[in-house]
């Protein structure tokens, strides 16, 4: 099977056990490999599961570094023999000495089974920069199933870029490169935000400069996007109101309203049986927005059960208005409680054609519905959402929810692209 960039696949229709080899192939540059097992937090809770060229296996021997034939590395897998707390395993690649991705000349990660090579996932040049690690794939659990992604995404750092990233640390020695520092225009903009949020929002400071970090690790810096939020208020919803979860959110969304959009406003919207839409969300009405806006979320009077194609709707009417607006990325918050899947299903497809990312996050709920399927969904143009769920908000940092947040984000715009939803 021929996966492509961004693809996902159960790897039971890929392999028979859950012993097999990943083979990875890189012409042009010399390049270092590594296997991260991360936690479902996507942090490496435990350095032994990095596994590289000083560290060949896992304590468990779930993971082994190898050359499979016709390979010049690789890894021998036994998912039956990973701990629990292992919840997938990230392949990278990164550059050893001076290079970038750029002078990859042709790649390829194989799953190999038997000596049979059962999928491939190629990669080209044209696809990066000057990136100096790559994301290959990632294979992870999913409702009791391992799943294959074929992520090929670049990463601006190197290898010590990756291990902070995932959570690790390095040793520091003297030979280590510089940080490369970013044009004087673009340090200038940052700079000239982070005094404006001082001033009217000193609380988000730091939230500002680690959002711009996340967006700088996917290339997204300098992107222009509008930026909304749609937020669950249904009765079930109501204690991550009460608990300040909601307004957390709120305050972690909005430093990437203001990187993204000129107007640095976030566009929200309530729902129940009913949708509203809600003041936008600025630095001026941030703090505690959640309890003061149209007099605070108990006020929000949209009934208390769950019509989601209702406001995915109306969110959609409004993003279309302008067809030579930038591009939007919504991210949309529920509990769970979810049963109109058909419509959902048909409101996502239809609305692949528009350029709309839709990133659905579930907190602190369950029976998620058709939105634990979006992986899988078939008949769009695009893939155009992504999703993820949590507990508890606070169980992850704020810059392990910015890489979750945009994770797929970047492989939309760039299929959005080439399929011609988005002109830029």
């Amino acid at each position: 099977m021929q996966l492509k960039k961004g693809q996902r696949v159960a790897l039971p229709e890929l392999v028979s056990s859950m012993k097999f080899e990943v083979g990875i192939d890189l012409q042009g540059i010399v390049i270092d490999v590594s296997c991260f097992g991360v936690d479902a937090s996507v942090r490496l809770s435990d350095e032994r599961y990095m596994t590289f060229f000083n560290q060949p296996r896992t304590p468990c021997g779930g993971v082994q570094l190898t050359s499979p034939a016709s390979f010049g590395t690789g890894f021998k897998l036994a998912l039956d023999q990973l701990p629990l707390a292992i919840d997938r395993l990230i392949f990278v690649a990164a550059v050893d000495g001076a290079g970038t991705m750029r002078q990859l000349t042709s790649g390829r990660l194989c799953l190999i089974e038997q000596g049979q090579i059962k999928a491939t996932i190629a990669l080209h040049s044209s696809d990066f920069a000057d990136e100096r690690a790559l994301m290959l794939a990632e294979v992870y659990r999913k409702s009791g199933i391992w799943r294959l992604s074929a992520t090929g995404q670049g990463f601006n750092g190197g290898l010590d870029a990756l291990v902070r990233h995932f959570g690790g640390e390095i040793a520091e020695d003297e030979c280590s490169q510089p940080p490369v520092m970013p044009p004087p225009k673009q340090e200038s903009a940052h700079l000239s935000l982070e005094k404006r949020v001082e001033k009217q929002a000193p609380q988000l400071v730091n939230l500002v400069k680690t959002a711009r970090l996340s967006l700088e690790k996917q290339g997204l810096q300098g992107l222009c996007a509008r930026v909304g939020l749609v937020l669950d208020v249904s009765g079930s919803m109501y204690h991550q109101y009460d608990n300040g979860r909601v307004q957390e959110l709120l305050d972690r969304v909005l430093p990437l309203a203001l990187h993204f959009d000129d107007d640095g406003s976030l566009d929200v919207w309530a729902f129940a049986d009913r949708s509203r839409r809600l003041d936008c969300a600025v630095l001026g009405n941030i703090r505690a927005y959640i309890n003061t806006i149209h007099g605070g979320w108990r006020q929000w009077n949209v009934g208390g059960g769950n019509n989601e194609p209702c406001v995915i709707q109306e969110v959609i009417n409004e993003y279309r208005r302008d067809p030579q607006a930038p591009p939007a990325y919504v991210l949309f918050v529920s509990d769970g409680g979810i049963y109109q899947n058909q419509e959902i299903t048909r409101l996502m497809r239809e609305g692949a054609r528009y350029p709309i990312f839709w990133q659905f996050m579930g907190i602190g709920g369950r029976n998620y519905g058709v939105l634990e399927q979006l992986d899988t969904m078939t008949g769009r143009i695009v893939d155009n959402c992504g999703f993820f769920a949590i507990d508890d908000l606070r169980n992850l940092t704020e810059s392990q929810l910015y890489d979750r947040l945009l994770q797929e984000f970047p492989d939309w715009l760039r299929a959005a692209q080439s399929k011609g939803v988005i002109h830029q």
